[in-house]
């Protein structure tokens, strides 16, 4: 899980400022909105709903934006109808990338996919080409020094977590997709406050990269993060431990 942590918390530095803030919440709203349609407004009913409400609320998104995306999914707020897509491809140094997507768009989210892949040290795959090196995870990140691992790892297994783990200042709960939500759920029940909540696919071996490579790998990453079809984007690089992107 190195890779992960370390990345996560590269990511989490970038991340700060009110900007990235914003684009979250635009992402947490498309996902709220899909799942909604998909399987009605009832987080109680709609399980796929109830983690995209657990991982907005993680991030501190406010309770009327979540009702308004709520709403806007089950066409109380008009029908912004949305699809999802997963791009895969490669990297510098051969690095894997899933690039999953939510449109409303698809002719314009495959061009900017493409485009970005193309102009930043990038190839865009074919659909296998890279998935099968990921398994999908859930995975709740906290501060080492805001939480005692101990406590977080005594709460997490007893919830049904597969894997606690703490590496770079960062402890990393590992569960299965299906407990992901209960597994938070007990988490956030003890009052501590999340780095990162989500879904995640995480990778079975990661690529070492150096800091010229990395350069480029966070280029990429930050370029495909920008667009706003993107949701997410999960890769197996490495970076070096003094790697400041």
């Amino acid at each position: 899980m190195s890779g992960h942590s370390k990345w996560a918390t590269i990511k989490h530095a970038k991340g700060a400022a009110d900007a990235k803030r914003g684009q979250l919440f635009t992402k947490f709203i498309k996902e709220i909105s899909i799942a909604a349609r998909m399987g009605g407004g009832d987080p109680n009913s709609n399980p796929r709903l109830r983690t995209a409400i657990l991982k907005a609320r993680a991030s501190n998104m406010p309770k009327d934006n979540i009702e308004r995306a709520i709403k806007k999914g089950t066409g109380e707020l008009g029908n912004a109808v949305f699809e999802e897509k997963l791009y895969e491809g490669y990297g510098p140094n051969g690095v894997a990338i899933l690039v999953e997507v939510l449109t409303d768009n698809n002719n314009r989210a495959a061009a900017n996919v493409r485009n970005i892949f193309n102009k930043t040290s990038g190839n865009l795959g074919a659909t296998g080409s890279v998935s099968y090196m990921f398994n999908r995870k859930g995975v709740i990140e906290y501060d080492a020094e805001a939480v005692s691992e101990d406590e977080v790892m005594e709460a997490g297994l007893e919830a049904g977590a597969e894997d606690i783990t703490s590496e770079d200042g960062v402890i990393t709960v590992t569960t299965d997709p299906n407990d992901f939500a209960t597994v938070l759920e007990a988490l956030q029940a003890k009052g501590w406050e999340a780095l990162s909540a989500e879904v995640s696919m995480v990778p079975d071996t990661y690529v070492n990269l150096d800091k010229e490579a990395a350069a480029k790998m966070q280029k990429l990453v930050d370029r495909l993060e920008e667009d706003d079809d993107v949701q997410n984007v999960y890769h197996n690089a490495e970076y070096p431990e003094d790697f400041e992107g």
